[in-house]
């Protein structure tokens, strides 16, 4: 956590910076979810391809005696394996859009990923070379715009405290000063009472 959010906790400044540092200590060694999973299918593709190059390879030695035979067979091998390649590629690519779409829809404030992204046009947004979104900030501003429902509301810094001018008992026709509050006290009346007068 950065010291920002230890002190919107209510911690004091210098016991928020002491946490901050060990925060930081604490997660220098963090892998993100999503570089993890990457890493994960990555891993689980190339133990697949050796286990069918090993198999390519037995079966080249068994054919070793027709020369003929072992160039078609290892032109053949030659282009199954570029072939399995690219596929690892595009696998790869459609899992860190994936992932970079789970983070901007969680950065969003969508409350169910699933649910917004089911809503979204996933084949008109491209991941860049520096990791930013193309063509997400219309998509989602679509989707914010027709289910408003499905992002939590941004919070609004609330007055709290004492209100002068406002008592604990709201009895209708009672009316308070408005020339003797301040402009924050005034403003923070008038947004919790919209109606007075």
């Amino acid at each position: 956590m950065k010291k920002a959010e230890f002190i919107a906790l209510g911690i004091s400044e210098e016991l928020a910076a002491k946490a901050e540092k060990a925060s930081q200590e604490e997660l220098k060694d963090y892998v993100e979810k999503s570089n993890h999973d990457e890493v994960m299918e990555e891993n689980k593709t190339l133990k697949t391809q050796v286990t069918e190059r090993d198999r390519q390879l037995e079966i080249l030695k068994a054919s070793a005696g027709d020369n003929e035979e072992l160039k078609k067979q290892i032109e053949t091998m030659k282009q199954q394996n570029a072939e399995q390649e690219k596929a690892h590629k595009a696998e790869l690519a459609q899992l860190k859009l994936d992932n970079a779409i789970d983070a901007a829809l969680t950065a969003a404030g969508a409350k169910n990923g699933k649910a917004v992204k089911a809503l979204l046009d996933v084949s008109k947004v491209k991941l860049g070379e520096d990791g930013k979104l193309g063509g997400w900030d219309e998509q989602l501003a679509a989707v914010q715009k027709s289910d408003p429902y499905l992002f939590a509301e941004k919070q609004k810094n609330h007055f709290r405290g004492f209100q002068p001018g406002a008592s604990g008992d709201k009895k209708p026709g009672i009316k308070v000063d408005m020339s003797k509050m301040s402009y924050e006290e005034l403003a923070a009346y008038i947004e919790n009472n919209p109606d007075a007068e």
